[in-house]
Order: structure tokens, then C-alpha cells, then sequence
């Protein structure tokens, strides 16, 4: 299955990072992911490939298993590549912490995902 960018962008912080079931999340790696794929945090390194981005995102979520991913904007897109600057915390309290993703897509799929921390208005 093809996504845009601007999908994939948003499936990744909804369906992967943002997903509490191990399954529901797996699913939507498996669909939105090269096998292949590359997460970069630059907390915790690079995590390549489908297995160790399910377990990241597991990890990552079990964190603050409340979080919601809010974008700020739409996503932007420009050749294969593109960004969505967001924000993350409980519903109906201030944001928490703030970020950016940026992703290189190949065959309608996420190939890279690079995130970034901003800092919070």
C-alpha cells in the first residue's frame, strides 16, 4: 500500500508512537515501514529496522502511556521527504514537550524517521 508523505507523518505519531496496543501498533509498522526503516533519537541513538522500532516505540510510549501527539500544522512535504512539527502530553493539559519529525519515504513507506526535540512556546 502507497501513503503520501503527509499520511505517513501522521500514522507514524498516531498509529506507532502514540499506540498503546502492542498489536494495533506492530500492524501499523509492518504497513507504514521498509523492513529496512531507520528511527533516530536523539535520546536514546538509532533503531533500525521494524523489530527495534516496535520495541523503541513500545519503550517510548510506555513513558507516558496518557501522551497524545497534537500537530501544530499540517504536514510539509518536498520531493521524498517531509516534516510535522507537534507537541505531546495529557488531554486537556498544557503540552509537555514538543518536537519535529522529519521522514525520507521510498515505495510509499517510511524509510527514515528523524526526530527532533523543540523547545516549547
Amino acid at each position: 500500500m502507497s501513503n503520501t508523505i503527509s499520511t505517513l507523518l501522521l500514522r507514524n505519531l498516531s498509529d506507532v508512537f502514540g499506540e498503546t496496543d502492542p498489536a494495533r501498533r506492530r500492524a501499523a509498522i509492518d504497513e507504514l515501514f521498509l523492513e529496512d526503516a531507520v528511527f533516530h533519537d536523539p535520546m536514546g541513538g538509532s533503531f533500525r529496522g521494524r523489530d527495534e522500532i516496535d520495541r523503541i516505540a513500545g519503550v517510548i510510549k510506555a513513558t507516558h502511556p496518557d501522551f497524545q501527539y497534537q500537530p501544530l500544522s499540517p504536514p510539509e512535504e518536498v520531493g521524498d521527504g517531509g516534516r510535522v512539527v507537534w507537541v505531546s502530553g495529557s488531554p486537556g493539559k498544557p503540552p509537555e514537550y514538543a518536537g519535529t519529525d522529519f521522514i525520507v519515504a521510498r515505495e510509499g513507506k517510511i524509510a527514515a524517521v528523524y526526530l527532533f526535540f523543540d523547545k516549547l512556546s
